[in-house]
This record gives C-alpha cells, structure tokens and sequence, in this order.
C-alpha cells in the first residue's frame, strides 16, 4: 500500500525483532529441548502471537487497555507468572534436555506451538506497543488507516518468524554438540532461566506508559 513507509519500518522492525528477548530463549531452548521441528513451531506460535495481537490492537483492544487499570493489570500478572514458570523450570532443568516439561522431544507439537503463541498472547505490552509502533509508518493521508496497521502487525508477525525460524534451525544444528557438552546446557538453562525470571518480574512491576 502507497501510504505506508514499508523500509524504514522494515529496517526498524528487523532491528527490535534480532533485540534478545523472551521469544529468542524460548524458542533456543525448545530447540535445544526437542529438536529443530519443536524450535520451528514455538517460532511459529510466537508468531501467531503477534497475530492475535494485531488483530486485538485493530479492534481496538489496546484503547481498552490503555482505559482499563485493572483488565490491563489482569492480562500483565498472568503473562508475568508465566514467564515466572518457565524461568523457575529453566532454573531447575539439567544438563539432560528435559526442559520446560517431563516429556522432552515427545511433547504434541500443538502444546509446543501454543506455548510459543501464550508467551505473546498473555503479554499485554505488545498490543500497546502495536498501537504507538506500527502507526508511525502510516501517512496520515491514509484512505484507510486501520487496514495499513493490520497490514503492518501482519508483516511484523511474518518477518518474526523469518527470523526466528533459522534461529532454531542453527540451534538445532549445534543440538549435537550441546547434547556432548551437558555443562554447557547446564549453564545456558541457568542463564535463561534468570533472563525469563527478570523478564517476569520486570512485566509485573511495569507500568502503562
């Protein structure tokens, strides 16, 4: 569409998407955890995510939000206590690749998928960052302005994914290596699981801007 600003917005979104966050562990962990396949669908999770919430910031979702102290302060405690959970099960998994689960590499690809999708879905930030982010790239000339952000939350939902994906290809490449060497699971566990804590916390004691 001629009213948006495709480059700079691809080049700014490339830039926040590479940024390590809670996306980019989960989805190295389940990796590493269930093999190459399981890293592809969590990113694919994360990615429908992303796409719940577009869809939730077009309705206007974000608005209510914004206008709500405490639906905003619901949807933030449970996506702080989830990431709370998946860092205290980083903390406690060993070098032996049964993270997050006692199931392993044998976990339904449909619960992997929708824990990629919850870590987005249950994180109220995002639709609120949809709603000051994607209308930077949206000519106030716009016909239709609503339709340029849906289409802008989309893009954003798919370059995730272009993103993600080879990530969890190259982690499961190194799956070999890491499975030789448990310390350094051991150690990678550990540090994810205290990013994961401290990105819990740092939700639940956020804020709306």
């Amino acid at each position: 569409m001629q009213h948006i600003s495709w480059l700079p917005f691809m080049a700014t979104s490339l830039l926040i998407i590479l940024t390590p966050g809670q996306d980019m562990v989960l989805v190295m962990s389940r990796t590493l955890s269930g093999g190459t396949r399981a890293g592809i669908i969590t990113a694919a999770g994360v990615s429908v995510g992303l796409i719940v919430h577009t869809v939730l910031a077009t309705l206007g979702l974000g608005a209510l939000l914004q206008a709500s102290e405490w639906l905003f302060t619901g949807l933030k405690l449970i996506g702080a206590l989830y990431l709370l959970y998946l860092g205290i099960s980083l903390l406690r998994s060993s070098g032996n690749l049964t993270l997050l689960s006692n199931h392993g590499a044998s976990e339904s690809g449909l619960r992997t998928f929708a824990q990629g999708a919850l870590s987005n879905v249950s994180n109220p930030k995002i639709v609120l960052f949809y709603l000051a982010f994607l209308p930077q790239f949206v000519s106030t000339n716009a016909t239709h302005p609503m339709l340029s952000v849906f289409m802008l939350g989309i893009a954003f939902a798919c370059l995730t994914f272009l993103v993600k994906g080879p990530v969890a290809v190259f982690a499961g490449l190194l799956s070999s290596w890491v499975r030789q060497n448990p310390r350094f699971l051991t150690g990678m566990y550990r540090t994810s699981g205290i990013v994961m804590i401290g990105l819990g916390l740092k939700l639940a004691l956020e804020r709306r801007s």
